[in-house]
């Protein structure tokens, strides 16, 4: 095998090797968080958010998470700030909740952008159950939010 080949092997693997591991989504525990540039307290502070929020895991370190969030940024929080609850948020304009899994299904209740749900469940494809704070629960369109 060439070195152009190997390295051109080499290259693909580390782009797709990751490709078949699933996604690891937690959800933010505290009131507030405080996200870092850097694994430590003495970093600097980029922002806030509120409990709820989800955010996909991108790695761990000794009492850190490095994790993006639904806006693509990509921070530090501290790990006792994570919680393994799954969350999603809305990211239309305005999403309906359905009574099941259907276009067609009556429409329990609807969030607009940046509304937090719990994640519940799979559903048919194209759709994940979740349920609002209030309790209401239903489906919802994937395409109408990020956290999956």
């Amino acid at each position: 095998m060439s070195r152009l080949s190997f390295a051109l092997l080499f290259a693909t693997a580390a782009l797709f090797g990751g490709a078949a591991h699933a996604l690891e989504y937690r959800s933010v525990a505290v009131p507030v968080a405080i996200f870092y540039d850097a694994p430590s307290t003495q970093g600097k502070k980029l922002y806030l958010t509120k409990a709820g929020a989800p955010l996909e895991v991108v790695t761990k370190m000794e009492g850190w998470v490095k994790v993006r969030d639904a806006e693509g940024t990509i921070a530090w929080i501290q790990d006792n700030a994570v919680s393994s609850k799954r969350t999603l948020v809305v990211t239309a304009d305005l999403a309906d909740i359905r009574q099941s899994a259907v276009d067609t299904a009556a429409v329990v209740f609807q969030a607009e952008k940046w509304v937090s749900l719990e994640f519940l469940e799979g559903a048919p494809a194209g759709w994940a159950k979740v349920k609002h704070r209030d309790g209401a629960s239903g489906f919802v369109r994937i395409t109408q939010i990020w956290g999956l």
